[in-house]
């Protein structure tokens, strides 16, 4: 099981990745909708298990 840190350290880079993409490209862009729809599911997950502490 990943742990909230773990899964906060992976949000900050998902976070920090997709930033950098959209620097460089259109929001619409295939790779920085992908990067966001990681970061959206990377938050659901923190979400539900910091409900279930």
């Amino acid at each position: 099981m990943v742990t909230l840190d773990n899964l906060l350290e992976k949000i900050e880079q998902t976070r920090n990745h997709m930033l950098s993409l959209s620097r460089r490209m259109p929001l619409t862009s295939d790779a920085v909708v992908t990067a966001s729809v990681q970061l959206d599911d990377l938050l659901n997950e923190y979400e539900k298990q910091r409900k279930n502490m």
